[in-house]
């Protein structure tokens, strides 16, 4: 069969199949964006933009079913609790703009509620723990706004949380730590262990009464940044019916392109806080930036999909407003990804599972946990 052939092939799966997407930032682009600054009516997100990778005729063009947003709270913010509020208030406002398109949605069954409809299913996630300020009781707050999914630390280690990208403090998670996922679980919020540490990658999948996801992240033994999965985490997924969501991040995809960062990265492999203008000033003498690509994102699928099966497995692409990969440019490219799988002889089963059913899965089984 020919290119074509398979690109109709997987835009016939995902009219059928819903294709979830388990980390989008596009409410901090639309809050850094230099003219809209946080309005989202002045981002004209209805419109296809000549720049960055998220708008919503890409999103339709893409087959997204299911969307969650992060809202990311930075490393170190001051203030994480209030920054978290306000980039929840911009995707209710996202919500409320384009309720043509997005149906807000916090059940496992409303991404076929919102495909019925014609709708993405739009899910708000925390990209940050730190936002809930060392208290459990913030963690109700959240889960009554809607959120679903908190990521539980980001590039910073927290009190109670060790970063994959910084000096451990608790030994992967604290006593604190483990009450936070357990009061996950008793909410039906789903547990993301993607920018923690190794150890906490561990204890979580010990002590979460529900499967955990690794929202954007992909295999440390294809490219070796600690942002990555290592195989020994790899060989428990699938006992813990876990889900390892392969990301698009450049240097997460390429060990070409981590290699290339390396220099400009920490001790324990944090990007510079201006990344964009670190690269920027290093191309000149050390040439373009290896981004990565298409195939070599559909490397990862392989590779995971070999260690943890076909059930553990799904996408999530961390969009941020950057450079990415060549072939996965924007939120348009999911259907070449499938296409690209059914060139490798990937069965069409195992396809609609890494498409949405997996996570659809664990959704359902942290529903059923709640208390």
């Amino acid at each position: 069969m020919n290119a074509d052939t398979h690109y109709a092939r997987a835009l016939r799966l995902l009219a059928e199949s819903p294709l979830i997407d388990g980390h989008n930032d596009l409410p901090w682009v639309i809050r850094a964006d230099p003219e809209a600054r946080g309005d989202v009516a002045a981002f004209h997100l209805d419109q296809r933009r000549n720049s960055g990778d998220t708008d919503i005729p890409r999103l339709r063009d893409g087959r997204v079913a299911a969307q969650f947003w992060a809202a990311f709270v930075p490393p170190r913010e001051p203030r994480p609790a209030s920054f978290a509020l306000q980039q929840i208030a911009l995707v209710r406002r996202m919500n409320e703009i384009h309720a043509d398109v997005f149906l807000p949605a916090l059940k496992a069954r409303d991404v076929s509620r919102a495909k019925k409809a014609g709708k993405i299913a739009s899910f708000l996630a925390i990209e940050n723990g730190a936002a809930i300020e060392n208290r459990l009781d913030a963690l109700d707050a959240y889960y009554d706004l809607g959120v679903r999914l908190m990521t539980l630390c980001h590039n910073a280690t927290l009190d109670w949380c060790d970063s994959a990208t910084d000096a451990p403090r608790s030994n992967g998670l604290s006593d604190f730590g483990r009450q936070v996922i357990a009061r996950m679980n008793d909410l039906g919020m789903i547990v993301d262990c993607a920018h923690v540490s190794d150890a906490a990658m561990h204890q979580a999948l010990d002590v979460s009464r529900a499967p955990v996801v690794f929202s954007h992240s992909n295999a440390r033994a294809l490219c070796n940044h600690p942002r990555n999965a290592p195989d020994d985490v790899l060989a428990r997924v699938a006992d813990k019916g876990a889900l390892v969501m392969a990301t698009f991040v450049p240097n997460f995809i390429s060990q070409k392109s981590q290699d290339w960062l390396k220099s400009m990265q920490d001790a324990y492999g944090a990007e510079p806080p201006d990344e964009d203008a670190a690269i920027i000033a290093r191309e000149p003498t050390a040439g373009p930036w290896p981004r990565g690509t298409l195939a070599q994102y559909c490397d990862h699928l392989d590779y995971l999909k070999m260690k943890v099966g076909p059930d553990c497995i799904g996408i999530g692409s961390d969009f941020f407003g950057g450079p990415q990969g060549d072939g996965l440019k924007d939120v348009a490219c999911f259907p070449h990804i499938f296409a690209k799988l059914f060139a490798r002889g990937w069965k069409e089963a195992d396809m609609r599972k890494l498409a949405g059913a997996n996570f659809l899965r664990v959704f359902r089984a942290v529903e059923k946990a709640k208390r």
